[in-house]
């Protein structure tokens, strides 16, 4: 019997997609998908999958957020990638980014409101976040992510020498599908073309969490924090990290 994992990037209104066999690594396809439900109930059916988005939700927010967001700022340490502080359940679930904020600031101490690009991912956040509650089954399936750990964690737990925007924008992507394939995911499913409407950044990230996915799978991942805590409705609040692998000369490999 196949063995799939998947890892899930949001992209212009849909989720990057990317899905690996893990008893026949020859077998891999890169998806762009309506919902997350689609590849949940696809026909791979992944057993575990990777997604960058917030899994479980705060009632209130403290100083710091979330104890995943606190730990992933731990483990990012002093670097460029950040981690958007997630707002109460009740600012996600508001109808407009003016309501957003002023309920974001009613449960927050001290008060904070979302800036626009964190209000520009919540409706991926609903999606998840209803599926995981309306499907108790998801909890040992779908974990959350955050690329930018994982490409750390691949880098020899080491900063990365160039981001994935501005400037240095095709070094950053470089280094980041070298660390992939070092890591040993297929390098022709990282060089992969991309299915319409991905860009490139959002397909290494997607890989990135493929890469948490198979660890998860294999019992090498790490959640921060370890163990996971927990929100009113029971689900998990962690974001998991693969294993650290030593840092490797990865060359410039062709810009995905």
């Amino acid at each position: 019997m196949s063995r799939w994992i998947a890892g899930l990037d949001g992209c212009r209104g849909a989720w990057a997609g990317v899905l690996l066999d893990l008893d026949a690594p020859e077998r891999y396809r890169a998806a762009r998908f309506a919902s997350v439900a689609d590849l949940l109930d696809g026909p791979e059916a992944p057993v575990v999958i990777g997604i960058d988005v917030p899994i479980g939700l705060p009632d209130r927010v403290g100083a710091g957020g979330r104890v995943a967001d606190r730990a992933a700022r731990h483990a990012l340490g002093a670097g460029r990638a950040s981690v958007f502080p997630i707002p109460s359940r009740a600012a996600v679930y508001a109808a407009d980014y003016p309501a957003a904020k002023a309920r974001a600031r009613a449960t927050s101490d001290p008060p904070f409101a979302p800036s626009i690009q964190c209000w520009n991912i919540f409706r991926y956040v609903r999606e998840v976040d209803g599926l995981m509650r309306a499907r108790g089954d998801l909890a040992d399936r779908l974990h959350e992510v955050h690329p930018e750990i994982a490409f750390r964690r691949l880098n020899g737990d080491r900063p990365l020498g160039a981001p994935k925007k501005g400037p240095a924008r095709a070094s950053g992507l470089a280094e980041r599908a070298a660390l992939l394939i070092a890591a040993g995911l297929p390098a022709a499913l990282v060089m992969a073309a991309r299915p319409r409407g991905i860009g490139p950044d959002d397909h290494l990230d997607a890989l990135a969490a493929l890469a948490v996915a198979r660890d998860i799978a294999g019992g090498r991942a790490e959640s921060l924090p370890d163990p996971p805590g927990r929100d009113a409705h029971g689900l998990p609040v962690a974001i998991w990290a693969p294993e650290i692998r030593p840092a490797a000369e990865t060359g410039t490999p062709p810009q995905p």
